[in-house]
């Protein structure tokens, strides 16, 4: 016989025997449950489902939240334990996630944003694509940082040898030893070094703003060694595409590695369309930027003939960014084409690396005639 009760009966369950409802609405929800669930399990040692104020320390410190005050652990778990039992269980850790969500953000999270742009606004400070979660900071993204400082060095060496307070002088001993000069071809590091030399203080300050700003954004995800490549080939297709087609001009700057990163950013793009949040805003973004600055160059190179910006140089190094970026950037989920297209890509880049170094060694009467 079934039990029917009316607005004023009620079922009253002992307190261990309540059920807790969850709202279980949305794959977000799971999802970030989920996540916590992953938190709380790592932390709880013992496996009693339950975590003690000693774990909840580690976890915090852990979490680096370095300037949290002494005592919070116990104020926090105080706060929390809603229950008194001087524990936390998951649901209670749960909760206490939703409240003080400050305790799960990876450092620099808001830097990254900038590069990489959150699809839900309400978690801005937590990045939510695969490709944003495989941002670690270890080992720390200090290529670029290194890079650049070595570029201050030379130019403050030049600025005080030679007390050109503008810094837009070639003759200082950094200059004279590491640019690139078409009369000094044989002298092969130049076609890598001049990237340490640069003419003023509008062209450093721009190539290593660029640089450390899209490097590291990098380098959170493809580590050093992998943006050091994309760097380096953009410099050297730069001095190298120069020497081909503007045989008489001189290079100075890392303008060539600037672009390689640039469109070392639109190869990853591509290749983690799928693991990437909002990848269609991002191309769009660098897309423009490159157009743009391609536009400018031509207008600039056809109607401009005093114009001394090595445009061979970033075009060069745009393309060695793209091609090589392909080659050895990460790729977080291979897919058939991107195989071909890898292949494609690192194919292309030797070909074309090739063919210059023996256009080089096999035509030298196309670069010294332009001297006589």
């Amino acid at each position: 016989m079934a039990a029917y009760l009316n607005n004023q009966q009620q079922v009253q369950l002992p307190p261990h025997e309540i059920i807790p409802l969850q709202r279980m609405t949305t794959r977000e929800e799971l999802d970030e449950r989920q996540r916590i669930r992953d938190i709380f399990d790592k932390y709880d040692r013992d496996h009693t489902g339950n975590l003690s104020v000693q774990e909840l320390k580690r976890m915090i410190n852990s979490r680096r939240c370095p300037d949290l005050p002494k005592g919070f652990a116990k104020k926090l778990m105080k706060a929390a334990d809603h229950n008194n039992d001087g524990y936390l269980d998951f649901e209670e850790f749960y909760q206490m996630s939703r409240e003080h969500n400050y305790l799960f953000r990876d450092m620099c999270v808001r830097y990254c944003r900038l590069v990489v742009p959150s699809r839900n606004p309400v978690a801005a400070d937590e990045p939510d694509g695969e490709y944003e979660r495989s941002m670690t900071f270890w080992p720390p993204p200090l290529t670029m940082i290194v890079f650049s400082i070595v570029e201050i060095i030379f130019f403050v060496i030049d600025i005080i040898e030679t007390n050109n307070q503008q810094g837009t002088s070639t003759s200082g001993p950094m200059a004279t030893l590491f640019i690139y000069s078409p009369q000094l071809r044989e002298q092969a590091w130049r076609f890598v070094t001049y990237m340490f030399v640069h003419i003023g203080f509008m062209h450093i300050v721009m190539n290593l703003l660029v640089q450390i700003f899209l490097g590291v954004a990098l380098e959170l995800v493809h580590c050093w060694w992998r943006v050091a490549l994309v760097y380096l080939a953009g410099v050297l297709a730069g001095s190298m595409g120069t020497s081909i087609f503007s045989p008489r001009v001189f290079l100075a700057g890392a303008s060539g590695g600037v672009y390689a990163l640039i469109t070392a950013h639109i190869a990853t793009i591509i290749m983690n369309w799928g693991q990437m949040e909002y990848a269609i805003v991002q191309l769009f973004v660098f897309l423009v930027f490159c157009v743009t600055d391609l536009s400018v160059s031509i207008y600039n190179s056809i109607y401009d003939p005093f114009d001394k910006v090595g445009y061979i140089a970033h075009a060069s190094g745009a393309l060695a960014g793209f091609l090589v970026g392909i080659g050895v950037l990460r790729n977080l989920k291979v897919n058939r084409w991107e195989r071909y297209l890898w292949w494609c890509a690192v194919t292309i880049y030797f070909m074309l690396m090739g063919a210059g170094v023996l256009y080089h060694i096999f035509n030298p009467d196309h670069f010294y005639p332009v001297f006589a």
